[in-house]
């Protein structure tokens, strides 16, 4: 009997990661063959249960990622041949699964990509669909979660998040959404939301907006995936490896940014010999491949710039080794290249760190208050520089101010816990007061 539960489990397992690994190019596969995602992904589904069900009996094929695309095939033939009406359609699937699509005639002047997971996630990201729809479907479809899995992520009801990714493809049926990837201009357009929704996922995992975890790591790790993912489908794009390398980089970070009772550890205060050399690697290998493509006169923006304000961190094998000036230096050309108010909370910083507390509260003092709504990253970052500017009393208003705004339990504790530490520090040494910046 154990022998058996350890075959069943290791199965289960077998089916899991073949799934995980292959789900987006099965969807993509049976999207194009049949136009139609809802049925695309049905039939994926019907070929996972019957994976579930067979595969312990008759054990692990040698190819199981082939197994599942001639299942669902060969179901999506029967279901269409039921269907009086789509006779033509069925002949036009079978010489589909008989045969490999032709190789396309590589023209230097189309601007096409024959893969059917790019056009899977070019799709999620259809501009008919909100950005947290194109989240919730791109999670779904090319990542292959579970609803219950992506609600969990997003501390969403299952309900909800499984009317939220109905209401998404019905959206695309209703606009007629093409399976075709764009092409010239709305493709670049395409391509900068395409990473923008993989750049939110992995911000919602490394950093959650609420909830009682600091982070979700399956978020996070999904999201660097799915960053890998699009650097292969799209090899000639700098800011595709910018974003794999700035995610990377940042994720390497991961199991250093909480202390062994789960409480958040400031970058500075973090054990780097914790950080995952391997996705250091793998991120400083990413930047190069962008840095590469801009020699040659590919553009790149805030992706690219921001993995390499990362890299600066991974290069120092200690905080105090930073390199805060030439940090400094990469924001003030971001700002330029992506301006925004989240850009100049961290310009702050980064001045900060690099000129002196005064210099980050100036380049602070002028973002707009409201830029953020009730975000706690304005008023976290007056408390980090007033703190440092032995300013205690205002500290402590300010972090008292961040505590109270943000829906984050793990980052509150840790508002919390600066603020206590500048009440502390006031009671210590005496407090300049409030100062001209």
């Amino acid at each position: 009997m154990p022998e058996a539960s350890t075959s069943d489990t290791a199965t289960a397992e077998a089916i899991t990661a073949t799934w995980r690994a292959e789900s987006a190019r099965l969807v993509g596969a049976l999207t194009r063959m049949t136009r139609n995602v809802d049925l695309a992904e049905d039939l994926a589904q019907d070929a996972l249960v019957a994976a579930l069900e067979q595969w312990p009996g008759h054990g692990i094929p040698g190819n199981p990622a082939a197994w599942l695309m001639t299942t669902a095939k060969r179901r999506g033939i029967d279901q269409i041949r039921r269907a009086e009406t789509l006779r033509r359609k069925t002949a036009e699937l079978e010489h589909q699964a008989r045969e490999e699509d032709p190789m396309p005639d590589l023209d230097a002047q189309v601007d096409h990509i024959e893969d059917d997971v790019l056009r899977l996630v070019f799709l999620c990201c259809h501009p008919a669909l909100t950005p947290e729809s194109r989240a919730a479907l791109t999670l779904r479809l090319v990542g292959g979660l579970t609803t219950t899995e992506i609600a969990r992520g997003f501390l969403a009801a299952e309900s909800a998040m499984g009317q939220r990714i109905s209401r998404a493809k019905k959206t695309l049926t209703e606009a007629r959404a093409e399976f075709e990837l764009p092409v010239g201009a709305d493709r670049e357009k395409r391509l900068d939301d395409v990473m923008a929704v993989i750049y939110l996922i992995f911000n919602e995992g490394y950093s959650a907006t609420a909830g009682d975890d600091w982070m979700r790591p399956d978020l996070a790790q999904e999201a660097m995936r799915l960053a890998r993912m699009l650097a292969d489908l799209a090899p000639d794009e700098p800011e595709v490896h910018g974003l794999q390398a700035l995610l990377e980089l940042q994720g390497s970070r991961m199991a250093a940014r909480t202390d062994e009772d789960g409480e958040p550890v400031l970058l500075e205060d973090q054990d780097r010999s914790r950080w995952d050399e391997l996705l250091v690697r793998r991120g400083l290998g990413a930047l190069r491949r962008a840095e590469a493509l801009a020699a040659r006169g590919r553009p790149v923006g805030r992706y690219y710039l921001q993995a390499a304000i990362a890299a600066q961190h991974a290069r120092a094998a200690r905080a105090e080794d930073t390199d805060w000036r030439a940090i400094a230096g990469l924001y003030d050309v971001l700002a330029q290249a992506a301006p925004g108010p989240v850009v100049e909370v961290n310009r702050a910083v980064a001045h900060g760190r690099a000129f002196g507390p005064d210099a980050g509260l100036a380049v602070l003092d002028a973002v707009d208050p409201d830029a953020l709504g009730d975000s706690p990253a304005v008023p976290s970052v007056r408390g980090d520089l007033l703190a440092r500017a032995g300013r205690h009393t205002e500290a402590v208003e300010a972090f008292t101010e961040a505590a109270s705004r943000t829906r984050n339990a793990g980052e509150r504790t840790l508002l919390e816990r600066r603020a206590q530490e500048s009440r502390e520090a006031l009671g210590q040494a005496g407090d300049p007061g409030p100062q001209l910046g």
